[in-house]
């Protein structure tokens, strides 16, 4: 008897992606739609996932937050040697306890980061960084700090997965999952 194709998917995703209290989060590139009708695309942290779909967090004045607020669709991309990950799907903002959670879950960098990341922080010197920086740092020991305002997490929720896979001995190979009505629709699909 054969896997269902959301058990499928789940194998795949336990496979391929390090388990959500992994502190080594993978890369991925979040692409959307702009209101120019151009694409945009930028590196993002895969901050977790589950059986909901994809988690990625960053400053609500950003341009993505901009970009998935006008259309609140996007695709993911996470990428090693020999594989790919293509997401696409719907976007909409993450509940208060995830975007605590994703937050609590942050390297100390990356948690000074969400506070300190701001249009008139970069416009500074490097040296006033340095030193902004450290002072910041001092003031707040670590495990002291709450997320700022500005923090944000957005969930994608996919419609369609597809698991490429490549081999030195063989074509390459896409299994694609494509989300219906009752459940997922299965093709494999030449790479």
């Amino acid at each position: 008897m054969s896997a269902s194709a959301a058990e499928e998917i789940a194998g795949l995703l336990a496979a391929w992606l390090p388990s959500n209290d992994d502190p080594a989060r993978p890369l991925m590139t979040l692409s959307t739609g702009t209101s120019s009708g151009y694409p945009d695309a930028r590196t993002v942290l895969l901050s977790e996932y589950d059986e909901r779909g994809f988690f990625f967090h960053t400053d609500s004045r950003s341009r993505k937050v901009t970009d998935v607020t006008g259309d609140p669709r996007a695709a993911l991309t996470l990428l090693w040697p020999g594989r790919q990950l293509v997401v696409q799907g719907d976007v909409s903002r993450a509940d208060d306890a995830e975007e605590l959670w994703a937050y609590r879950h942050r390297s100390r960098y990356l948690q000074l980061l969400a506070w300190l990341n701001t249009p008139e922080f970069a416009a500074l010197p490097l040296e006033e960084r340095l030193v902004r920086w450290a002072e910041f740092d001092a003031a707040h020991p670590e495990g002291a700090l709450d997320p700022p305002p500005t923090w944000s997490g957005f969930l994608v929720r996919p419609v369609r997965l597809t698991f490429w896979e490549g081999r030195p001995d063989t074509a390459s190979r896409r299994t694609e999952f494509r989300r219906t009505t009752d459940g997922w629709q299965t093709a494999l699909l030449p790479g």
